[in-house]
């Protein structure tokens, strides 16, 4: 076995609105992620999580992984995906078994986690995910592992994320047409909290917002558990037709105002900075004050800031919220951004880029990268990248070698 081949490649694809983003990762014999390669694209074929048109993504999609794997020097053919948008739901559900022999076993987690899964879901929705938020063992609450514990009645509290079938199956149609396959399909705001959010703050409760292109998607944690998910439709694409409409100047030079001089609030940007912007169908670029700018981004700012506050209120979970919100995602990177969150939320605000990882790390260090390396650590995590590793090194030969084999074990 060569020393290429003993390396363990993941992959992890983030399917945006706005750009579609590949990173590649190895897994080191000492089990740390070192990042290898990183590709992004822009994608006009998604709108708020949604597919709208399928050559257009699964172009992005070829265009990101061909620059990843350039980076890195690995060809990847199994993902885990993102998956995102306004037709995410969530609901709790409970289960309760009773436990066998008198102590708690990894088979009776199993057991209680599929009776409280056993619920009555639409057949055009899928199940993404099952996260336990708690157990108990004969009434005794706030049990985080069970396992080993004496009793007779196992309870667990659970919270069930799905998706619209559709709008998953449109997904996996791009994935594959992109030559790729999925390994496994993940909550986007969980695989950035993968990658942003420190234990002590998923145990103190905290809520972290990914700021996406279509849509910003929260996720709550109390007690180190998830206890709450949700989808706000708004995000960057509204700041960047905005800044068009209000500047009177097209949508891709909106996008790069918005990233490089965009500003959550105007009271902090200098009076007589000027910066220049692009006219529409062919008119001459203007000068214009960097203040006015800011006053375009910040009532959208504030309106999603406000969405946000009236979602952590629906939630009643703001007073365990004992770490306050985290941002990230693209548009958390706008300047004020985090201050105007502290004067709405009135609890601590910061912004979240990725954390825990080796190698290109100046790569994916910001927010709009949270996702596609939260989904890496979410695959070493659940140790699911052996299968994909061996498809991944396999060379041309031995996959004929194998095809061949394969036919003549059909025949006889």
């Amino acid at each position: 076995m060569t020393m290429s081949r003993q390396k363990q490649i993941i992959a992890g694809l983030d399917i945006g609105s706005s750009k579609v983003c590949l990173v590649i990762g190895v897994v080191t014999p000492e089990n740390t992620l070192e990042i290898v390669g990183v590709g992004s694209a822009p994608n006009q074929g998604i709108r708020q999580g949604v597919v709208v048109n399928i050559e257009a993504t699964a172009e992005s999609i070829r265009k990101a992984r061909e620059e990843a794997e350039l980076m890195s020097g690995y060809r990847i053919e199994d993902v885990f995906v993102g998956v995102s948008g306004t037709h995410i739901k969530s609901f709790d559900s409970k289960g309760m078994v009773a436990i066998k022999n008198k102590e708690v076993t990894p088979s009776d987690v199993d057991r209680v986690i599929e009776a409280a899964k056993a619920v009555a879901v639409p057949t055009d929705r899928q199940v993404l995910h099952v996260l336990p938020r708690e157990y108990k063992v004969d009434g005794q609450d706030g049990i985080l592992d069970p396992v080993g514990m004496s009793g007779i009645r196992l309870e667990a509290s659970v919270h069930i994320v799905t998706g619209s079938q559709t709008a998953i199956s449109n997904n996996l149609k791009c994935i594959e047409k992109a030559g790729l396959r999925v390994s496994h399909l993940v909550l986007e705001s969980l695989a950035s909290a993968t990658a942003v959010l420190s234990e002590d703050e998923k145990s103190l409760g905290v809520a972290l917002v990914d700021i996406g292109a279509g849509s910003s998607n929260v996720i709550y944690f109390v007690h180190g558990s998830v206890a709450s998910t949700s989808v706000i439709p708004v995000g960057g694409q509204h700041f960047t037709h905005d800044i068009a409409i209000g500047l009177r100047t097209p949508q891709v030079a909106a996008e790069l105002l918005k990233i490089q001089y965009g500003s959550a609030m105007a009271s902090i940007v200098p009076e007589d900075e000027m910066i220049e912007v692009e006219g529409v169908g062919g008119r001459k670029p203007r000068s214009v004050r960097r203040r006015d700018l800011a006053e375009v981004v910040e009532p959208r700012a504030e309106e999603l800031l406000q969405l946000i506050q009236n979602d952590l209120r629906m939630s009643g979970l703001m007073p365990l919220l004992g770490s306050g919100v985290v941002l990230t995602g693209g548009a958390s990177q706008l300047d004020g951004m985090s201050e105007m969150g502290e004067f709405v939320f009135d609890i601590p605000v910061r912004k979240g880029n990725p954390i825990a990882v080796g190698g290109l790390t100046e790569a994916v260090k910001f927010g709009n990268f949270a996702t596609a390396v939260g989904l890496l650590l979410y695959a070493k995590s659940k140790k699911k990248f052996n299968r994909a590793h061996s498809q991944t090194e396999i060379s041309a030969t031995d996959l004929w070698t194998n095809k061949i084999k394969n036919f003549f074990e059909d025949l006889f």
